[in-house]
């Protein structure tokens, strides 16, 4: 035998042989493939889920008790996380469910605080508030309302049509499910709003 046929014979004794995969393997095989080819899918949706859930979702605004501020069918941006963040402030744009209603209000009382309407003019513990939102408002209730501990004493901006605190009385923190002042939709009213 020569030196070249040596060499082929050694190159041929290297050959690796793959045996062929049984049933069971190749169909392992194809549910890892396909598995991996969903993953992307599957993490986007458990991520928009997360934030569905925890972070924010689109709210509608249903009738004319916050305008001028938003109107009718506006789409928003429910921010769940902002509240627990900076917790609520007057002046802050919440969304409540109250027996499975969501209510879009204005916080204008924090709790503990005592809140009344003299002659068109807002008083927070006997202080006159400037109230730029309420520039609809005529009617008055000299009565006072002293908000409780974690509640909130809340109005619509159109003061004339809005069912708020003055009907069903001051919201309490566990059924504040967010804070809003983002306009999504309809486009020409996109972004912040106060």
């Amino acid at each position: 035998m020569t030196k070249k046929e040596t060499k082929k014979k050694s190159v041929k004794e290297e050959e690796v042989i793959v045996p062929e995969l049984t049933k069971e393997e190749k169909q392992r095989d194809a549910t890892r493939d396909v598995v991996l080819g969903y993953m992307p899918y599957i993490i986007i949706i458990i991520i928009v889920i997360i934030i569905r859930s925890v972070i924010a979702t689109p709210i509608r605004v249903n009738g004319v008790s916050m305008e001028d501020t938003l109107r009718d069918k506006e789409i928003l941006v429910l921010n769940k996380l902002a509240m627990h963040a900076k917790g609520i402030n007057r002046w802050d744009i919440i969304v409540a469910r109250i027996e499975g209603q969501y209510l879009i209000k204005r916080v204008i009382a924090l709790p503990g605080e005592t809140i009344s309407y003299k002659d068109g003019a807002l008083y927070i513990d006997g202080v006159e508030m400037e109230d730029e939102y309420a520039l609809t408002i005529t009617e008055t209730f000299e009565e006072e309302v002293k908000v409780g501990k974690n509640e909130y004493f809340v109005m619509g901006d159109n003061r004339f049509v809005s069912q708020d605190s003055r009907a069903i009385g001051p919201i309490e923190e566990k059924d504040i499910i967010g804070t809003t002042n983002i306009v999504l939709f309809p486009f020409n009213r996109f972004g912040i709003v106060e």
